[in-house]
């Protein structure tokens, strides 16, 4: 099985002035965009920014986003439906007016370092009714073994996502969510719901690298990106996405596990055409 490889190019959490290499503006996007793809990504999980750099659901600046890297690359497009922390939830279900091929769809509420990401169970359930209505397959973030709990409840009671394909992202390192390690990996993918059809890993800041040898061992995919990690290595912080993207096939080519293309991506994803 090749490894989809998905880039987090931007995230919600850091600056502009922090990071001045953060890609915020849209011709930043396309062009990360268009170097990822190159690297080995076949999908780009998006969070977009206003005119002063600061993060935003606007419904214009999301379209236009969509449309712009559609318009540049063969991507697969993933909207982040979490937002900042801050984000109303009736903005974040306006997401899907933008039309992704897909979008995050986080399974429960957790502690974000000093904050709190809040999922609440009608939202997490009128979110997926709107994935499935709108023909957008979701990516189910799961941040501890509680949202993989969550996440049979919900297959359960309300049936497969469009496209009958079932993928989920375990999103490890966070601090107040599952620790970044082998052990824990391995745990959470035994607790998956049979019906998952393929999953990933994000490790966040230093088990970036842990993480992702730990899923390619496993069977899994790999997301890389800024929005997870602003280090390269050790003393040397991350240039441009691109670079996270190819080490990351690097590690999938030393698997026997190469990176797939955006098309194989959609095949596997079962994503409706566009």
């Amino acid at each position: 099985m090749p490894t989809l490889i998905t880039v987090a190019p931007t995230g919600a959490e850091t600056t502009k002035e922090a990071c001045p290499t953060l890609p915020t503006t849209l011709p930043e996007l396309v062009e990360t965009a268009r170097r990822c793809q190159d690297a080995g990504a076949a999908m780009i999980h998006l969070h977009i920014r206003d005119a002063e750099h600061r993060p935003t659901l606007d419904v214009g600046r999301l379209r236009a986003a969509v449309a712009a890297v559609r318009a540049e690359t063969d991507l697969v497009v993933q909207l982040s439906t979490g937002g900042a922390v801050t984000d109303p939830l009736e903005d974040r279900l306006r997401v899907l007016d933008a039309e992704p091929d897909s979008c995050s769809l986080t399974m429960g509420t957790v502690n974000f370092g000093d904050d709190v990401f809040i999922n609440p169970w009608p939202f997490v359930t009128r979110l997926y009714e709107l994935s499935q209505e709108r023909e957008i397959v979701p990516e189910f973030e799961l941040f501890d073994l509680g949202h993989v709990a969550a996440l049979h409840r919900l297959l359960d009671t309300y049936g497969l996502p469009y496209g009958g394909r079932v993928h989920a992202d375990l999103v490890m390192g966070v601090p107040g969510g599952m620790p970044g390690d082998t052990a824990t990996l391995v745990a959470a993918v035994r607790a998956l719901p049979e019906a998952v059809t393929s999953w990933s890993a994000t490790g966040i800041g230093r088990t970036t690298l842990p993480v992702a040898l730990a899923a390619l061992s496993c069977g899994g995919h790999l997301r890389v990106g800024m929005e997870d990690t602003l280090n390269f290595a050790r003393g040397r912080p991350v240039r441009h996405n691109d670079e996270l993207v190819a080490r990351a096939a690097r590690l999938a080519e030393l698997a026997q596990r190469p990176a797939m293309s955006p098309g194989e991506a959609r095949d596997l994803l079962n994503v409706k055409p566009r």
